[in-house]
């Protein structure tokens, strides 16, 4: 979350006319994340999140994470849903860009995450995985790994200004990844951005999950390797085996991995640091003027990057998983 556009008081007080939400008492800007534009709405019915949508995500791809969060809803998943309008449309427009309105789901999300934030976002990944299987829409994922090397290429020429050395060691691992991707792990649909500020827990219990601009159909293990990357790192960077343990134990409670995912988590946790190395290095070197928002370093996925690179199977992140069915 972020803002990247302002909003005028009276814009917002006309678009909310199209709602049945109550009449607008306060709204502020939310400071956190990198990608779209977000606002806490206050009004006579209650608390509700504005996201202008930004950067990355398109209009035509609204309907897709929209309708799949009450999809999800639907079989259990605890996630926010989208407010309809007038026209029954769950987005609409708002200075310039595409806007939708979303209940305020009660929870915070953990700063310092433990082991049992992990076991929790573990067993609510697994469960969001097997809820999606009978999801209708298709969305591919246009930051998989054919998406890395046009990312590469808008970086690459100032990379060495953020570490020297950075632009050769970025092209090294998109060649040794391009080569090595798996073509036959088990697909359905992903969150694809499951970080802490995206969970939300009442103490030590889940509540939910938010953010789904990023959902897509893709490898289902991928999912799991961005959270490990997500969740497992201490501040000082040292990878956390019992987190990534307690993590991995709970998703498998709910679906085992099958043996091919098991081998290839490795790769595919090089993979997701490569994707978020890649991502905000760009927001890193183009933050627009005037942004309300603060980019994350990417250096800290070199160091992920890294770590992942000395994992030669599973046991490296605290588990040894027996056979199970594909």
């Amino acid at each position: 979350m972020a803002v990247y556009t302002d909003v005028a008081a009276e814009d917002l007080a006309d678009f909310l006319k199209g709602y049945d939400i109550g009449e607008l008492l306060s709204y502020k800007g939310i400071a956190e994340g990198v990608e779209n534009s977000n606002f806490l709405l206050h009004t006579g019915k209650g608390a509700y999140i504005l996201t202008l949508y930004e950067k990355r995500v398109a209009a035509d791809d609204l309907p897709y994470f929209l309708s799949l969060m009450a999809h999800l809803a639907a079989r259990g998943v605890h996630c926010p849903q989208p407010e309809r309008n007038a026209r029954g449309e769950v987005y609409g427009a708002l200075a310039g860009r595409p806007a939708a309105i979303i209940n305020f789901l009660e929870g915070m999300w953990p700063r310092r995450p433990t082991a049992t934030h992990c076991a929790g976002v573990g067993d609510a990944l697994a469960r969001m995985h097997l809820a999606g299987r009978d999801f209708p829409m298709f969305r591919a994922n246009p930051l998989s790994v054919a998406g890395w090397r046009p990312l590469f290429e808008r970086a690459a020429a100032r990379a060495d200004e953020v570490q020297p050395g950075l632009r050769d060691f970025l092209a090294r691992e998109l060649d040794y990844l391009e080569a090595r991707w798996p073509a036959a792990l088990p697909v359905g649909v992903i969150h694809g951005d499951l970080f802490p500020d995206n969970v939300f827990f009442l103490g030590d219990t889940l509540s939910g999950l938010i953010d789904f601009p990023f959902a897509c159909n893709d490898i289902l293990a991928y999912d799991v390797a961005i959270c490990l990357n997500a969740w497992c790192f201490e501040p000082d960077h040292a990878f956390n085996v019992t987190k990534a343990r307690a993590l991995l134990d709970a998703y498998g409670k709910q679906r085992p991995l099958a043996e091919a995912e098991q081998a290839a988590l490795p790769l595919l946790a090089r993979g997701a640091a490569m994707r978020f190395l890649l991502t905000r290095l760009i927001d890193w070197l183009n933050v627009p003027p005037g942004a309300l928002v603060k980019p994350k370093d990417p250096l800290e996925y070199v160091r992920k990057l890294r770590f992942h690179q000395s994992v030669d199977d599973i046991a490296g992140y605290g588990v040894a998983y027996s056979g199970s069915p594909a």
